[in-house]
Formats: C-alpha cells, sequence, structure tokens
C-alpha cells in the first residue's frame, strides 16, 4: 500500500481525478467495490456512465484506503437520511476522516478533512443552464439580484460560483434539496472570495462555516464547504490511478 497522506488536524485536502480510465484500471477498480456497488453499476443504462461510477467509487475507496491504512475492499460504509455517504463505525477513529465527492463532465473531485463535516461540488461549466429563470427558481432574491447587476459577461462564471458553493454547503449539512436553496445566501461575484453570507433559520449558522472555490482548471468551477475555520486547503491532481502519481495543483 502506498503511503499514508499526512492530513493534518487543520487539513483539507481536495484530489482531481479524471474518470476516463484504460479498460483494464476500470475492471481493477471494480474488484474493490462492495457486492451492492457492484449491483449498482449494472443498472446503469450507458456504459461511459457504468465506467465513471466504477472509477470514482473505487478511487473513494483507494483514498480512503490509504487515509485509513487498511484494504480498500474492507472500507464500509453508512448512509445519512439524505443519502450522504459516511465511514461505517467499524472504520472510525478518534478523530473522524470526513469525506464528500463530486463528479461533473468526467472529472471527480473527493474531499478529506478531520476539521469537521465536509462538502464539495463539482461543475462543468454549461452557459446554457445559467439562465435566470434558473437562477431565480433556485437562488435567493439577494443572489438573484446581484447576479443581474453583475456585466453580461461574467454572469455565467458567477452563477455556477453560487450554484457550487450552495451545493457545497448543503452537500456538508447532509440534508439534500429538503433545504431550499433560497434559504441562505454566499458571494457570487468573480472577485469575491467564496463564503456563506447568511442563513434565514440560524442568525449565527453562517459563523460556523467557510467556503473556497477551487481552481479546477478552464471549463469547471468547484467550492468546498467545511464546518469550521483556520484550516488549509490542498488540492492533488491524480494523473494515473495505477500507479497513482499525484502533484499539487496549488
Amino acid at each position: 500500500m502506498l503511503d499514508r497522506p499526512l492530513l493534518g488536524t487543520r487539513d483539507v485536502h481536495v484530489w482531481r481525478v479524471p474518470l476516463d480510465q484504460p479498460p483494464a484500471t476500470v475492471e481493477r477498480l471494480r474488484q474493490i467495490l462492495s457486492i451492492d456497488e457492484q449491483a449498482r453499476v449494472d443498472r446503469f443504462h450507458f456504459e461511459s456512465d457504468r465506467q465513471h461510477f466504477i472509477v470514482a467509487r473505487g478511487c473513494l475507496r483507494t483514498m480512503l484506503a490509504r487515509y485509513l491504512q487498511i484494504a480498500p475492499n474492507k472500507i464500509q460504509f453508512s448512509y445519512a437520511s439524505h443519502g450522504k455517504p459516511e465511514l461505517a463505525i467499524s472504520n472510525a477513529q478518534t478523530q473522524p476522516l470526513n469525506f464528500n465527492l463530486s463528479h461533473s463532465g468526467g472529472f471527480a473531485l473527493y474531499a478529506f478533512t478531520r476539521v469537521g463535516e465536509i462538502g464539495v461540488d463539482l461543475e462543468h461549466v454549461r452557459p446554457e443552464l445559467a439562465g435566470a429563470d434558473i437562477a431565480r427558481r433556485f437562488f435567493s432574491s439577494s443572489e438573484v439580484a446581484r447576479l443581474t447587476r453583475l456585466p453580461a459577461n461574467v454572469r455565467h462564471e458567477a452563477f455556477f460560483n453560487c450554484w457550487t458553493r450552495k451545493e457545497a454547503f448543503i452537500k456538508a449539512k447532509g440534508t439534500g434539496l429538503s433545504l431550499p436553496l433560497d434559504q441562505f445566501d454566499v458571494t457570487l461575484a468573480p472577485s469575491e472570495p467564496a463564503a456563506l453570507l447568511r442563513t434565514r433559520w440560524d442568525e449565527h449558522e453562517a459563523s460556523r462555516w467557510s467556503l473556497k472555490a477551487i481552481d479546477v482548471g478552464p471549463g469547471y468551477v468547484a467550492a468546498v464547504a467545511v464546518a469550521g475555520r483556520d484550516w488549509q486547503l490542498t488540492c492533488f491532481e491524480v494523473r494515473e490511478v495505477f500507479p497513482e502519481i499525484a502533484g499539487h495543483l496549488e
């Protein structure tokens, strides 16, 4: 097994992985999936979706195995009421390892920390989805107003900034869309640092969280949300799954 990554008590690690992998790699990753994960693979209609799921889940197991120093196929997951995966109690440590993942446009992001609950979201920028109607449907009135005041040439980026920051937050909370996206505000302008500004249900909630944007390259927008402050983000890129070759993104 490869060396254990050094994840300090204030560290947040984010890994970027390409989901298009050689057939031999896909097959190796499929072998470490659980029975229920393999059953999910067979329910996908398109082969590309099957392969992307195998790589996404196989890489998650491989990375968790490195942090926990156990075999990938020994990792057991439990699921919160809204489907957020967590480590089963048999894998728990004194200071729990929190993780989350997101995938879009042929890439996956994995986030790991011991600081607190974590959520990550990655979106492939598709301008046709960044319309005013969708913003009014999902964003708060304050966010819609700020979005429409921006110059037209940055609105697409601002839209996806808003979307990924909101998604990262609700994924960290583990509530899914039972927490309406219009019930809290985030920053969105390209010139603004990522931040949770306010929530409608608790005036102190925003102070408990911190958000950061992640530079994942042209055509993509991503964000990570953590229940805590004063943490250090380090981003890595996996160029090959086997053997894993990692390099800093920042």
